[in-house]
Order: structure tokens, then sequence, then C-alpha cells
């Protein structure tokens, strides 16, 4: 959409037209440069740059000088200097940059714990229940024994009727079926 409504999109007034930036941007630019300030390739060039300005102001000739060695390479001082109040607030803007983001970072590790817990809990819950459910579940041997306990009471009910009565016992009491093998 059209920044402004009063004017056709597209035309741009003005010698210095407004540039849409992204408010990170100049944190990830102070963010490299932090980060190269930091390396050993950054102590390497300004190695190399010091001892050329040095190799220089030393065995160059005397009218090619630009910074004398009788009043202590102050203009190198001042360059190191200007260099080092730069490179300070940069590095401590980097810094809190990454303070940020590892804020957050723990506050989703933190969430993720939380959950994980959470599920944990839930979890153990309802194996606490699974195994007291079991247990309240009757086994295979306790059924068979209790099958056979009732098929005892039953034939010594039968036989005891059989002898009140003077009858045989039944057909299907002396045909005991085949035991299975497991």
């Amino acid at each position: 959409m059209a920044d402004r409504l009063d004017r056709p999109k597209g035309v741009e007034r003005g010698v210095f037209r407004r540039r849409s930036t992204n408010p990170d941007r100049a944190g990830v630019i102070v963010e490299g440069i932090a980060r190269f300030l930091g390396t050993p390739r950054f102590l390497v060039y300004l190695t190399v740059f010091c001892l050329a300005w040095l190799a220089w102001n030393i065995w160059a000739p005397e009218s090619m000088r630009f910074d004398s060695a009788a009043n202590g390479f102050t203009a190198l001082t001042l360059m190191l200097s200007l260099q080092a109040s730069y490179a300070a607030p940069l590095i401590l803007l980097a810094q809190n940059r990454q303070d940020d983001r590892d804020r957050v970072a723990a506050e989703q590790d933190r969430q993720q714990a939380a959950r994980s817990l959470a599920d944990t809990e839930y979890l153990a819950r309802e194996v606490a229940a699974l195994r007291q459910s079991l247990g309240e579940t009757a086994t295979r041997d306790f059924v068979r024994s209790e099958l056979r306990s009732l098929l005892e009471e039953l034939r010594a009910m039968d036989e005891d009727e059989a002898d009140e009565h003077g009858d045989e016992p039944p057909r299907d009491e002396q045909r005991r079926p085949a035991r299975r093998s497991r």
C-alpha cells in the first residue's frame, strides 16, 4: 500500500526519498563488525597496517612522511584510539543483541521444559492407571482355578443329588474332555 494517499503510487517527491528500512538492519551490521573485530584476521590486518605505517614513517624520504617518530607517532596513536573508541560501543551493542537472543532462547527452553514435564507427568499417571487396572483384571490362572473350583462344586452337587435319588452320575461327568497342551 502507498505510504501516502494524497499522491499516486510510484511518484517520488524531493531529492531525498525516504527508504523503508529494517530497524534490525543496523544491529545486524554492528554485529558483523563486532564479530570481525574479534577475529584473528582483524588482528593480522591491524598488525600489518601498523607495521606498514611505522615502516613508512621511519624509512620513507623525509618529505613523504606524515607522522614523525620524534613526536611518538601521534597520528597513529590518535587513529588507534579512535578505532578503539568506536570498537567498544559496537562490541557492547552486539553483546546486548546476543543477550536478547539468549534471553529469548532461555524462555523458549523453559517453556519446552515445562511442556516436557507436563507430558512426562501425564504419561506417568497413565502408566500408573494401567498398572492399577491390570492389577484388578483376572489372570488366566485365576480364572482357570475359579472354573475348576466351580466345576468341582457342581460335581459334588451332582453326586449329592445322585446319592439322594440313588441314580447313576450323569454321563457327561464320566467323559472328561482332553486337556489342551499349551
